[in-house]
């Protein structure tokens, strides 16, 4: 059954979209991102235009998050001051991505802004977080009981105005999640998504947060920085497809609890390796499809997508 789509100014299958929806809100619930780094390339894939794409999905990512967040809540897994500080970050980052975006969009590049940020970032995070899980399973499969810290204290643990964050059981300085919000804020804004695929990793290794609590912590956060981008992108770009976001937002919310359910089964370095293969198996379809010829030499790159 199709549904027309009018910003995006095409009809696309109500099922497909659902189920899109659903599979990304239940990894939303299990690994604590809001997916966006999934969907927004697949919504690319089947023919949405990237500006309405990155724009809309950010509704979708407030609700799977508003979902897993209220699930962790009830388990305790979320520090609310800490959401706080980053959250404030979320705020004055994401303000400066739409001004980038729009600039970047009055110039026709912002598609190619947006498949290259996925390439760089992606690629990066997801590197580095598969070498760090494979590393614990296999010390763990060997029988090494010895844990190392998961960061190290840099000169960034030597910054001003520090705070105690009593249920991260950690004493930082506040710029340090001010900073990791900020750079969140900017990227969700220019490539459609949560944040969580950097936020997760950055609270783990550079905060030092336990693994358990931060992805409650990240989902909370993701929550109020997508809704302000959602708000940005609405009143300055026009790009926000209420049809697909309402569509994507309701499948969304079911799948999260799902996700939520699962993940409280899997080790923390599982998750983090699983979410890594995923990060990486996105990368590289970005990247293929940037460096391959398009189908149709004279098509369109907004309604081609990354490749066009």
């Amino acid at each position: 059954m199709n549904i027309y789509l009018p910003i995006a100014e095409m009809s696309v299958d109500v099922f497909l979209i659902l189920g899109l929806g659903g599979a990304i809100g239940f990894l939303s619930g299990l690994f604590g991102v809001g997916g966006g780094f999934l969907m927004t390339p697949l919504l690319i894939f089947i023919g949405i235009p990237p500006a309405v794409a990155v724009a809309s999905e950010a509704n979708q990512i407030v609700a799977a998050s508003v979902s897993g967040a209220l699930a962790h809540m009830r388990r305790g897994n979320v520090d609310f001051k800490m959401g706080l500080i980053l959250t404030v970050g979320g705020f004055v980052g994401s303000g400066v991505g739409v001004l980038i975006f729009t600039l970047l969009r009055q110039l026709g590049q912002v598609e190619l802004l947006i498949a290259l940020s996925y390439v760089v970032f992606l690629g990066a995070i997801g590197s580095l977080m598969l070498f760090e899980s494979g590393r614990t399973i296999l010390r763990r499969q060997a029988g090494t009981t010895t844990r190392g810290k998961l960061h190290q204290h840099t000169w960034l643990h030597g910054l001003p105005f520090k705070m105690r964050f009593r249920r991260s059981r950690l004493y930082i300085s506040a710029l340090v999640p001010i900073g990791i919000g900020f750079v969140v804020g900017i990227l969700a804004a220019i490539m459609g998504v949560g944040g969580g695929f950097i936020m997760v990793p950055a609270m783990i290794y550079l905060l030092g947060m336990p693994t358990a609590m931060v992805v409650g912590t990240s989902l909370f956060q993701i929550i109020f920085v997508t809704a302000n981008v959602t708000f940005l992108q609405a009143t300055t770009n026009q790009t926000v497809d209420i049809v697909l976001a309402f569509l994507l937002l309701a499948s969304a919310v079911i799948g999260a609890q799902f996700g939520t359910k699962v993940g409280g089964l899997l080790r923390g370095e599982q998750l983090r390796g699983l979410l890594a293969l995923m990060v990486l198996a996105v990368c590289a379809k970005i990247a293929y499809d940037l460096v391959s010829t398009p189908v149709d030499l004279f098509s369109i790159s907004e309604i081609s997508g990354f490749g066009g």
